[in-house]
């Protein structure tokens, strides 16, 4: 009997042997990478912007920066920006790092993603004994006033809001219970557009939400959830521009009917769209699916396949506007300490590190590279 599990496995390894001949031949032939043959330009011609999340430390390596600069025409600071990191004290701002993405972005010509305002994680250690809620509300408004007016007319956009939604919290809203509704309510998610809004009012503003992308289940109900929530602040006339759509998808995952509904529904809000975060985690791959528990170029194929899969779906809307990676190359996914099983015969090596990325760990194009900039190619202009 075939299970479900099985089928779409099957399935993903249909698309890989369908669609990836000529990517993979272009990978094995192109040296050229660069100029007309970057991501970026080839997502130009039909109206995207390619981009890539990219850490502080990245930007001290000059390989690393040759290759971003060549390829990407957008990036969105990893952490850097993020509430924790940027203000490690009540009193105390740390800008660094986000003012070295944002010059050497535009030293080079680079549009720049701010992430972000609002989230439930990576708030800073001081939050818990400081915040109330008679103050929670000012910290909020002082935070993003402070923060996208430092960057004011130099944001392609910002993601205000962060993973808001939690459906098995067990809210009619489908509000995730977190620290910003505790203490201030629901309205704080109008609150932040606003003062994003008035911070910065060239700035596409987002609402950026994962697990919303396949046709499982749980997506399918934080999807409903994602859409309820956005038509709410549209009726209220919340300056919101954009739906992110993190898109960190798995191997074996279906995707198709949900996700056209997720960027129609989303369109028709009068919102562009932004794949922010993607990547391709392949622990679920099975040994049997693959030569060799170690085996680069399987992986690597199977990788590929996912990306041209998905691309192709979510792309056929003009209203999807920008494609992000959540990372450039491989040795720095954050997806590194997820590894696939081990084998359970000991006589063969272990499986290696993820390959989420259009980068390998030594900078070179996988064949997920060609894959996206194959889709590119096919997707109608907007």
């Amino acid at each position: 009997m075939i299970t479900r599990r099985t089928f779409m496995n099957q399935s993903v390894l249909a698309t890989c042997a369908l669609a990836l001949p000529r990517v993979l031949a272009a990978a094995e032939s192109n040296t050229n990478i660069d100029g007309a043959n970057s991501l970026q330009a080839h997502a130009h011609k039909r109206g995207l912007l390619a981009g890539c999340a990219v850490g502080a430390a990245n930007l001290k390596d000059d390989a690393f920066t040759s290759v971003l600069a060549a390829q990407f025409g957008l990036v969105v600071a990893e952490n850097a920006m993020k509430f924790g990191p940027i203000k490690p004290k009540p009193d105390t701002y740390f800008f660094d790092d986000a003012d070295a993405l944002v010059n050497f972005a535009h030293q080079h010509n680079i549009k720049v993603r701010g992430h972000n305002f609002v989230w439930h994680e990576q708030l800073p250690t001081w939050f818990k004994d400081v915040a109330t809620k008679d103050n929670a509300r000012k910290i909020l408004t002082d935070h993003i006033m402070t923060v996208g007016g430092r960057y004011k007319g130099k944001m392609q956009s910002w993601d205000v809001v962060n993973e808001a939604i939690q459906v098995s919290d067990g809210r009619p809203d489908g509000l995730r219970k977190s620290p910003w509704l505790e203490l201030i309510g629901p309205d704080y998610l109008e609150i932040a557009f606003h003062t994003a809004h008035q911070a910065d009012p060239k700035a596409r503003l987002t609402y950026n939400e994962y697990g919303i992308e396949n046709d499982g289940t749980d997506d399918v109900a934080k999807c409903a959830a994602t859409l309820d929530l956005l038509k709410r602040l549209k009726a209220a006339n919340v300056p919101l521009h954009a739906l992110g759509i993190q898109s960190h998808i798995n191997v074996g995952e279906s995707w198709g009917k949900g996700l056209r509904e997720l960027i129609d529904g989303a369109k028709a809000l009068g919102l562009e769209v932004y794949l922010t975060e993607l990547d391709v985690n392949d622990k679920t791959v099975k040994e049997t699916d693959v030569a060799a528990p170690a085996d680069l170029a399987d992986i690597d194929r199977i990788v590929a396949g996912v990306y041209t899969s998905y691309l192709s779906v979510a792309l056929e809307s003009k209203a999807v506007k920008s494609v992000l990676t959540w990372g450039l190359t491989d040795a720095h996914t954050w997806l590194a300490g997820f590894m696939r099983p081990h084998t359970t015969d000991d006589k063969q090596p272990p499986r290696p590190p993820q390959r989420p990325l259009p980068f390998d760990p030594d900078l070179k194009p996988a064949p997920a590279f060609f894959a996206m900039r194959d889709v590119f190619d096919k997707a109608p202009h907007r």
